[in-house]
């Protein structure tokens, strides 16, 4: 191919790697915040609200903490309901090793992995090791580094350590908006596998995950898209955020997916280690530039095509976050994202409950919209019970009558009690019993996550396609 053929090539794929899905199907991107008719009804919401806070003051508070009471209560039963189905043996699939390393190399689907990465030269060599300790046939395996063109010290990185047979680096061209969805969009116009997945800088996958997966499509019907893998942390002891966040991780991946998996409901995926057939990502339009958890978005995107996602017993390690304004920043964005993600598709809600079924809608709007919404009520409550524990003031006695107030302590009692329950099994389960110190102090773990989710809904108004990078490299 001469230069100018293939810079047309490269301006097609860059034009087509922002620009397609909002061009092809405008409203499943999350270009645009809010919809003309979103707009609308979020302010009349709003006009409604106050209008009811001015006339009637104290029914209104009564009326919203019987609400948030219930929905808390409901998410809550919802969460153990999914415990209790991922707990099940057959929830998640397995591949033994044996039977992974029995496919013959001949009968194996050619794979492509991406690997995304800006401004992280400290992880490089250590990702190439990762990826080159995959055991594949590496005439059926190609590993792209997506690296943008002027990240120079990333480059010269990457080609300093080597890069081993199966790894080139496709270089990004710089265009707004810097998103890894964006530089995944670019990559599929150069990939050749029949699989597509993706691995983050830090990652360190199980080397036989890639044979797991073609077991696990090989046995699966031609529903299944995509198989998710497991992802854990190799730094859960580094400190009191990183055991959190494994504890977090544990019942997250373990427990709670393979649950919704045995539920048929749409699953968020991770950012990582999902591996999707490349034909079903072309129809699907491929990854949303604009949508910083365009993972969770696409994975919402599969449920809604028809098509479901099983997840596989086979983990990729990761770094856990160890510090907390990067921590901060890390999960603003996964909330912002969810909120994103949640009022792309709510932009035809009869159309999604016709896709997803009543209890898909559901568990789509309680673990999209419900995540980050109820961690921004958590501060409220918490705000509200210091204000009675330092005070007790009569207005906070007027918002919570006995019908209210008992619904809400047994909330409090019980709720609590479960999640501290659910994170123990979880850790047990995992592996991880020596965490168990991380689930009974988990509630200093909540003040971060709403934190997070208040800052997270913040811009999503003021900045929504905003990609705030985590930094890699923090271990010890």
């Amino acid at each position: 191919m001469s230069p100018a053929d293939e810079r047309a090539r490269s301006d097609a794929a860059l034009y087509d790697s922002v620009h397609g899905l909002r061009e092809r199907e405008p409203l499943a991107s999350a270009a645009v915040a809010f919809v003309p008719w979103q707009k609308r009804a979020g302010l009349a919401g709003l006009l409604v609200l106050v209008v009811l806070l001015v006339l009637a003051t104290t029914p209104t508070l009564i009326a919203l903490t019987a609400l948030c009471t219930f929905v808390y209560l409901v998410t809550l039963a919802d969460r153990v309901v999914l415990l209790t189905r991922g707990l099940a043996r057959d929830a998640i699939m397995t591949v033994p090793d044996d039977l992974a390393r029995e496919v013959p190399d001949e009968d194996l689907p050619t794979y492509t992995v991406l690997v995304p990465a800006y401004n992280e030269p400290e992880v490089i060599a250590d990702l190439i090791d990762a990826v080159s300790a995959l055991e594949y046939p590496a005439d059926k395996l190609e590993v792209l580094l997506l690296l943008e063109a002027d990240d120079d010290v990333t480059i010269d990185a990457a080609e300093a350590a080597g890069l081993g047979r199966v790894c080139r680096i496709l270089r990004i061209p710089p265009a707004d908006p810097r998103t890894k969805p964006k530089a995944c969009n670019y990559a599929l116009h150069y990939a050749t596998g029949t699989i597509i997945t993706i691995f983050d800088a830090e990652d360190r996958p199980d080397p036989l995950q890639l044979r797991r997966v073609a077991v696990a499509f090989a046995e699966l019907d031609n529903e299944v898209a995509c198989v998710q893998a497991k992802l854990a942390f190799h730094n859960g002891s580094q400190n009191m955020l990183t055991a959190w966040f494994t504890a977090d991780y544990a019942l997250w991946f373990n427990f709670l997916l393979p649950g919704l998996m045995k539920s048929d409901s749409p699953i968020p995926l991770g950012g990582t280690s999902n591996h999707i057939r490349s034909d079903v990502l072309s129809e699907i339009g491929a990854w949303d530039p604009y949508n910083v958890t365009e993972d969770a978005d696409l994975g919402v995107r599969i449920a809604a095509r028809g098509y479901r996602t099983a997840v596989l017993d086979s983990t990729t390690l990761e770094e856990a976050n160890p510090d907390p304004i990067n921590w901060v920043r890390q999960r603003s964005r996964w909330y912002k994202g969810y909120l994103q993600t949640w009022l792309v598709h709510m932009r035809r809600p009869a159309r999604l409950w016709r896709a997803l079924g009543p209890v898909g809608m559901f568990r789509f709007t309680t673990l999209l919209a419900g995540t980050p919404v109820i961690a921004c009520l958590n501060m409220v409550f918490w705000l509200v019970t210091l204000s009675w524990i330092l005070g007790q003031p009569e207005a906070v006695a007027q918002v919570f009558p006995a019908y209210v107030y008992f619904p809400a302590l047994i909330c409090l009692l019980l709720g609590n009690a479960t999640i501290f329950y659910c994170n123990l099994v979880a850790v047990r389960e995992s592996g991880n019993p020596q965490l168990w110190w991380a689930c009974l102090t988990v509630p200093l773990y909540w003040v971060l996550m709403s934190v997070a989710a208040i800052k997270g809904t913040y811009q999503l108004f003021a900045n929504p396609s905003y990609w705030e990078k985590t930094v890699h490299g923090l271990a010890s």
